[in-house]
């Protein structure tokens, strides 16, 4: 059985359970808190990232990229032409960039902060950077989120899924870093009318259930957080 270690809200290893439950398979869940840096975790994946995958065979595949290639790569010829890497050069070039898009600017822009500040360091022991949020960096990435709803909305509006005619990679990566900052209510959906029913549609799969069961610790979701008609 393939063994997956993440954390409930960290937005890399949402993206990893997103393709999962996509791809109807259900892996053996670990959680790994981000800023524990286990010595057995650090021994398989030395750059302490999430997620990591143990798959069956054995292989060891870190960081959300490396899993999602490995799983089109292993499982992507099942899903045929609902593939989330398709098949034609130019829109799997359209969706790596994408990727590259939320996985790395998004995240470093917005939902890392916010994640880290708001959520993980609630938990976090002094030592290793607990204690209250710094403010300026919850600010900033409010103001990020903004241009980044905007161009999820430019998107939309000249395609049906984020990269094309087909929901691919790029969306699920997407809405795996919006739902996090969407559980803390700092996503302006009234600011962009088509991004929220994007939002919407991918919200409203079955894939997203586990998503929106989970639950900080002393902490609620905004309101409409798990609210499929939002």
């Amino acid at each position: 059985m393939a063994i997956l270690h993440s954390y409930p809200f960290c937005p890399q290893s949402r993206f990893a359970r997103l393709i999962f439950a996509e791809l109807g398979l259900e892996p053996d869940m670990i959680e790994e808190k981000p800023w524990d840096r286990r010595i057995p975790f650090l021994e398989i994946n030395p750059a302490g990232n999430l997620p990591l995958l143990i798959d069956d065979n054995g292989l060891a595949v870190a960081g959300p990229l490396s899993l999602a290639e490995y799983l089109d790569e292993t499982r992507g010829e099942d899903l045929r032409d609902r593939r989330f890497l398709p098949r034609d050069l130019e829109q799997r070039i359209e969706v790596r960039r994408l990727l590259d898009w939320f996985l790395v600017k998004f995240h470093g822009e917005v939902s890392d902060y916010l994640a880290t500040e708001k959520i993980y360091k609630r938990f976090m022991p002094i030592e290793l950077g607990g204690g209250p949020p710094d403010m300026g960096a919850i600010r900033a990435a409010q103001t990020n989120v903004r241009y980044h709803l905007k161009y999820i909305g430019f998107l939309i509006s000249a395609r049906n899924w984020l990269a094309g005619d087909q929901m691919t990679y790029a969306d699920l990566a997407a809405a795996a870093h919006l739902s996090v900052v969407d559980y803390l209510g700092d996503v302006p959906w009234d600011e962009d009318e088509t991004a929220k029913h994007w939002y919407a549609r991918i919200k409203s799969r079955p894939s997203f259930r586990a998503l929106l069961a989970d639950r900080v610790p002393g902490m609620a979701p905004a309101g409409h957080y798990d609210d499929l008609d939002f």
